[in-house]
């Protein structure tokens, strides 16, 4: 039997939402989501109680429960990236038809002599950071770290981004739109962190991605996106002359 808090504090529709939410991002219900009356047996609540919580939970896009039906799991927009052009992955979310927003954890000036030599810059350099939690829908999709020279982006730091895109603040607050840049892509088994942060499935994958942008010929970003690989997709076309352009990746060893 499942076991809530009957103390009187938290109430007991707001507990079981907790845990049903719990037992979803564990993949307990992904075969079947139980029915009201198993769940009023199963944790010793009122039916009303059991109707609050799984109210919550259709509100949040987590299930759908249709009159007479039993509630299902909800199926998660996946959010498709193509390949091969400079992309804000602000606009590809609500593009999916998904609101997105940020938790912003951190907005400083800081040195890195690491990120400043990938930026070309010397190493006492101050550069501008910016780290996000990002999300589409009510879940969280990626965890993205970016560095740009202060030089260029400190008006950056009057921005609110919990809704807006970077390179639009960028684009707006200093003049420096991106023209060009490189990713490198790697399939990686999520840090027990990111895997925390990102409510990542237990045999989830994640998407680390490494990005330069440069603008006029000079790089003004450098940014780690840890993205969820059971929520984003990356898609590539080709053609007969064209081909693919496949780089070995220990040439790329000096991005990782």
């Amino acid at each position: 039997m499942g076991v809530l808090d009957r103390s009187g504090g938290e109430p007991l529709w707001k507990q079981l939402q907790g845990e049903l939410v719990r037992r979803l991002r564990g993949g307990e219900f992904d075969a079947a989501f139980p029915g009201e009356l198993a769940l009023v047996e199963e944790y010793a609540v009122s039916r009303h109680t059991v109707r609050q919580a799984l109210s919550q939970l259709r509100a949040d896009g987590l299930i759908v429960a249709e009159r007479g039906r039993q509630p299902r799991v909800a199926a998660v927009p996946e959010i498709r990236q193509p390949m091969g052009a400079l992309y804000s992955l602000f606009s590809s979310v609500e593009a999916s038809g998904l609101a997105q927003h940020s938790v912003v954890r951190v907005l400083d000036i800081r040195a890195d002599g690491v990120i400043a030599a990938r930026l070309e810059l010397e190493a006492s350099i101050p550069l501008l950071y910016l780290e996000r939690l990002r999300y589409a829908g009510n879940e969280p999709l990626a965890l993205d770290r970016v560095w740009l020279p202060a030089s260029v982006a400190a008006p950056l730091l009057d921005a609110d981004f919990t809704h807006t895109s970077l390179y639009n603040e960028l684009s707006e607050r200093t003049g420096v739109r991106l023209d060009h840049g490189s990713e490198d892509i790697r399939a990686l088994t999520p840090t027990d962190a990111e895997r925390e942060l990102l409510h990542c499935p237990p045999d989830a994958a994640v998407f680390s991605i490494i990005r330069q942008g440069t603008a006029q010929g000079s790089p003004v970003e450098w940014r780690h996106t840890v993205v969820r690989g059971d929520r984003f997709a990356l898609s590539a076309e080709f053609s007969a002359n064209a081909g693919y352009r496949l780089t070995p990746a220990a040439a790329q060893a000096h991005g990782w």
